[in-house]
């Protein structure tokens, strides 16, 4: 190692985010995998119908930042399940209007309150200042909107 070299991998923003992002989903992850056989593209399909109700595909992509083939594989399982109806749109038979089933609502509610305990025990060991502090620097960072609740 070059002495004069003061970068340090581990402090590499990232770095930091990414193995943050890696190890903090790990366990909500077993959860979703484990309860609902569910993989990561799913329950996030799951969750932006459940918050924002009657979304197309072309939305989910747009709000969730995920490619449209993925949204698809997604939706195709999940209506295999009988959680996500899918609707033709009359005006663009190309698109599809997608809304969750009441077992879907079901699947959401429950993944839903999980994720509260879980986002609890994450930023447990830090005060409300730091928690509200880093959502709002990682928003920015990832350019979302400053309020993401839609209640």
């Amino acid at each position: 190692m070059d002495e004069n070299d003061d970068f340090v991998v581990q402090d590499f923003l990232p770095y930091l985010l990414n193995r943050a992002a890696e190890d903090s989903s790990l366990a909500f992850q077993t959860l979703y995998k484990g309860r609902y056989g569910m993989l990561r593209t799913e329950w996030r399909v799951l969750f932006h119908l459940g918050m924002y109700h009657r979304m197309t595909a072309r939305d989910i992509s747009t709000r969730a930042k995920i490619h449209k083939t993925k949204i698809s594989r997604a939706v195709a399982k999940l209506s295999a399940r009988r959680w996500v109806i899918r609707n033709r749109d009359e005006a663009d038979r190309r698109s599809e209007h997608l809304e969750l089933t009441p077992a879907g609502r079901s699947v959401y509610e429950d993944l839903r309150e999980q994720a509260k305990i879980y986002d609890r025990r994450l930023t447990q060991e830090f005060s409300a200042g730091d928690v509200a502090l880093l959502r709002r620097m990682l928003r920015q960072l990832a350019n979302m909107e400053a309020s993401v609740d839609p209640d």
